[in-house]
């Protein structure tokens, strides 16, 4: 008993240091581990198989509106980088270089690629000649490098994982119906499979996407009360068609350029989860994208039949959930910590009693909750508890958000909250970016969205009092 408590307590309180809380998570649950490579990580099987999950859901919902997957090379020549001013400044603190192939000097250096907004335009301007090749929806998916000073696991690293869907169309209106269908698809993800509600809305100016003319995002709340930009869709309007000649020619026989969008999700997803669904047992799993959504496990189990009805079981369930049995010579106690660390949603006990009763214990890793329910309603009972679990993530999450949610109308006030809460502030802004700065300079928050369904009210700007009928929600951000 002293080493299965002991076990728990590697696990830092979230309550005493979320940092160190999540630190320990991901390591302790085995999902990353560090490299000799400064700010990378290794995602380890536990870690990738989530991500696994991930994609696959994901590119179901690209795919089902059309979308095609292609990969681009991970090499991009500084002088194509160069065509779209906006994009290249935006990008060019982060980027690697390739200056050397072999020990011979490149003629021209080459960026590791950060985004491939410049690839796929390259692209789109030798394939796209005629109305009749548009639109073009295409995603990959891939790893890019961004060399951050500051860095965390799943939050922030040099490399990490993540698609990046970029479209061309004939249209501003269809670039634009694009850019929100794909936000849609984004937050229906979070929402339906993850179990976190989601701000749908605009970014201002300064935060928007280098290059872009509009950028949307999906922002989710974290248990501590920091922002985590979700996933984000660009309109980039005609200007990068521009920058490389991206034409086509319409039914009325003259050309026009081509109007592009792109969308993108990253490895952060994972950071997301750990943030708004773990606790201080570790990892809280929605079951969409759980590598095991449940564990059997024998209690008693060296007793005569054990195993063997444990066994007959879990094939059974193994029909209707990813599945695993445990049968190591661990006690349960240590097997029942194990499986919590590890967020395992549904855990399925059975012991000599339950044999005897036809029986079986369900418990849930969200709740913890227990429920007898006897073995002749496995296949009903535990697909109706799987999508319970995620129901009651999302409540808890949407909880965890509207009490973390504050409305200010007075900047003193305003700076006292950021002061002194976390979470969202509700507060009207003038759309001045000075005004924006200024904010970012007396209370340390930034600007996260203009959600859809809040704007046309009228209000007085938090920092200047000008009227204005735009709604910003602020706040810390990871």
């Amino acid at each position: 008993m002293a080493n299965e408590k002991k076990m728990v307590e590697q696990i830092t309180s979230m309550e005493e240091d979320f940092a160190k809380w999540y630190t320990d998570v991901v390591k302790k649950a085995d999902l990353i581990d560090y490299s000799s490579v400064k700010g990378c990580m290794i995602i380890r099987p536990y870690g990738y198989a989530i991500w696994e999950n991930i994609q696959r859901l994901l590119d179901a919902r690209f795919k089902k509106t059309g979308v095609e997957n292609v990969y681009m090379p991970m090499f991009i020549p500084e002088s194509l980088l160069n065509k779209e001013k906006d994009h290249v400044e935006g990008f060019a603190p982060e980027v690697a270089w390739v200056t050397h192939g072999g020990s011979e000097p490149l003629t021209e250096r080459l960026c590791v690629r950060p985004t491939s907004e410049t690839l796929f335009c390259e692209h789109y301007a030798n394939i796209i000649k005629s109305y009749r090749d548009l639109p073009k929806l295409y995603n990959q998916w891939c790893s890019v490098v961004r060399w951050e000073k500051t860095t965390r696991p799943f939050l922030r690293s040099r490399e990490f994982l993540w698609q990046e869907g970029h479209t061309m169309h004939a249209t501003a209106e269809d670039a634009e119906k694009e850019t929100l269908q794909m936000l849609g698809v984004y937050a229906d993800f979070f929402e339906e499979d993850l179990g976190i509600p989601v701000l749908k809305g605009r970014k201002t100016d300064k935060e928007k996407f280098a290059g872009a003319e509009a950028t949307y995002t999906v922002e989710a709340l974290m248990h501590d009360g920091k922002a985590l930009q979700g996933g984000t869709s660009h309109n980039f309007g005609d200007g990068f068609a521009k920058a490389f000649d991206i034409k086509y020619l319409d039914k009325d026989n003259t050309l026009k350029y081509c109007h592009q969008t792109s969308w993108g999700v990253s490895t952060r997803i994972i950071g997301a989860i750990i943030m708004t669904h773990g606790d201080d047992r570790g990892l809280v799993l929605p079951p969409a994208i759980a590598p095991v959504q449940l564990v059997v496990i024998p209690c008693a189990q060296h007793k005569p039949g054990v195993i063997e009805k444990a066994t007959e079981v879990y094939e059974r369930v193994s029909n209707i959930a990813r599945a695993k049995i445990d049968v190591s010579d661990n006690s349960p106690g240590w097997k029942y910590a194990e499986y919590e660390m590890k967020g395992i949603p549904l855990r399925l006990e059975i012991g000599p009693r339950d044999i005897e009763a036809n029986q079986c214990v369900l418990v849930r890793r969200d709740t913890l909750e227990k429920k007898v329910i006897s073995l002749d309603d496995i296949e009903t009972e535990i697909p109706a508890l799987l999508a319970d679990i995620t129901k009651g993530l999302y409540n808890k999450a949407a909880q965890n958000r509207m009490n973390r949610t504050y409305t200010e109308t007075e900047l003193d006030s305003f700076i006292e909250t950021a002061k002194t809460k976390s979470g969202y502030i509700r507060a009207h802004w003038c759309g001045c970016e000075e005004c924006e700065i200024k904010l970012k300079e007396l209370a340390d928050v930034t600007s996260r969205c203009m959600p859809f369904g809040e704007q046309g009210e009228q209000g007085k700007c938090i920092v200047c009092g000008k009227p204005t009928d735009k709604l910003v929600y602020w706040g810390k951000a990871y």
